[in-house]
């Protein structure tokens, strides 16, 4: 972080200069408004401290109105804090208007002057990193266009879509339910859309992922001081969905001991940073999504009841691929046409064949798989047509059930082998990650690479 004084005296400048420093903030200094001016040109700053009034003009103030009009025309997003030994309120309130942020009468005390320059660069940083995630979404948007939409050739699916379509224009918090790789994700990507905060920012966060001893700091933030490594504040997920819609997936893995904070959160709207007593406002839409069975774990008491309630405002439920074979085919395609452009291959379409097998095949994993096999099938394709040998489905399926067997494992490989006994234990423990950690001798996070590796997270 670099700031930049602005201030005729040398002395002023010296010991703005070291006050900083201490604090481990770099400086810039500059004796006149053009040499502030040159020096933002040059630099990156983050922050000017910027005295009112400068040699040409000792008392009036303009000198200094004139470089905060200046500073604000080049940076328009530039924290300007002004200072000046010849206080007014009437100076104060134009260069309010023309800019700044804060006013510090000369000579001014270390401690306040610290405090409003931390402010500011922490909601500097705060409204950097939402410009730069509202950016991303407009761009995410515009390279989507209308096939970032869920693909709903199925009934199932077009009803899904049109209730999807009906509550994303309300506040009400929704709660997505579906197997791993049904495509939750990309529907809390369509609700958003399809909101009146789609211009905001749509912040996800993967709750199975945050370790319980960070979760309030990841998740509120925390000021300087909260702990012990706490160096300097922190704005939390909540802060930075401001505006916009907070994803919380994988929700049934929320540490039961950090439920209650975001109980309160849903009930009050309000939080507060860990080691702050101040209320903050939440102004957020709350969208959560699991491949658990909520209600076993209310009985298991792994998840609060009063949470689900507050959760499951609506509930959308998005069926597996099996419960909607007239998805697959168009699915297929948009796959396809992705890969061929990522990929040298001749195959342009997909034999009859291998359409029959890809409408027969139970996708335990999903469209995550699909995505998968397709992707394969393109390298493996040696001429214009994808066979259903490309896909290489059989073998690995029990024909009666669609699942993989045990007695297939020998002919998988070490890869393929672990996959299965994760997808496996994942059933069998509802998608509860430490528990499912704990059954295939894992730590949480050593699990949570392979899921990502896998293609398992949703």
């Amino acid at each position: 972080m670099t700031i930049l004084i602005a201030d005729d005296d040398a002395s002023i400048r010296t010991s703005a200069a070291l006050l900083l420093k201490s604090e481990g903030l770099a400086s810039v200094g500059a004796s006149s408004p053009a040499e502030a001016l040159s020096a933002l040109d040059e630099a990156s700053i983050d922050l000017a401290l910027v005295d009112m009034n400068y040699c040409q003009d000792t008392t009036s103030g303009m000198e200094g109105l004139e470089l905060i009009s200046a500073l604000r025309e080049r940076d328009e997003n530039l924290p300007i804090v002004v200072m000046t030994g010849w206080a007014s309120i009437n100076l104060a309130v134009e260069a309010m208007r023309r800019g700044a942020v804060d006013f510090l009468e000369k000579p001014w005390k270390n401690e306040r002057l610290l405090a409003i320059i931390r402010s500011q660069l922490n909601l500097r940083e705060s409204r950097q990193k939402q410009r730069l995630l509202r950016a991303e979404n407009r761009l995410l948007r515009k390279e989507l266009g209308a096939g970032s939409s869920p693909v709903a050739e199925s009934p199932a699916m077009q009803q899904l879509l049109a209730s999807a379509r009906r509550v994303a224009a309300s506040d009400m918090p929704i709660l997505i339910t579906g197997e791993n790789g049904t495509g939750k994700t990309l529907l809390a990507q369509y609700i958003h859309r399809y909101s009146h905060r789609a211009d905001a920012t749509l912040m996800t966060v993967n709750m199975g992922g945050i370790a319980e001893q960070v979760f309030e700091s990841e998740m509120f933030g925390h000021v300087k001081g909260a702990f012990t490594d706490a160096g300097r504040e922190r704005v939390g997920r909540v802060e930075l969905a401001e505006g916009g819609t907070l994803f919380l997936d994988e929700i049934a893995n929320t540490p039961i001991s950090q439920q209650a904070k975001l109980l309160r959160l849903l009930e009050e709207h309000h939080y507060e940073r860990l080691g702050s007593s101040r209320l903050r406002k939440a102004d957020v839409r709350i969208v959560s999504a699991t491949n658990a069975d909520l209600d076993s774990l209310i009985e298991q008491q792994g998840f609060r009841r009063d949470l689900l309630f507050r959760l499951n405002g609506v509930t959308l439920h998005i069926p597996p691929l099996r419960e909607r074979q007239e998805d697959i085919a168009a699915l297929a395609q948009t796959f396809l046409e992705a890969a061929l452009q990522r990929y040298d291959s001749q195959a342009a379409a997909f034999s009859t064949s291998a359409l029959a097998a890809m409408r027969d095949y139970a996708w335990p994993g999903n469209i995550r798989e699909l995505h998968h096999v397709v992707e394969r099938s393109v390298l493996l394709c040696s001429g214009p047509e994808i066979s259903a040998e490309d896909l290489q489905l059989a073998g690995n399926m029990s024909p009666s059930t669609g699942v993989r067997s045990g007695g297939d494992m020998e002919r998988m490989t070490l890869e393929e082998s672990e996959r299965w006994l994760i997808e496996q234990a994942m059933k069998r423990h509802q998608g509860q990650a430490e528990t499912v950690a704990e059954a295939l001798g894992l730590s949480r996070s050593a699990l949570y690479r392979r899921l990502e590796k896998f293609g398992l997270s949703d």
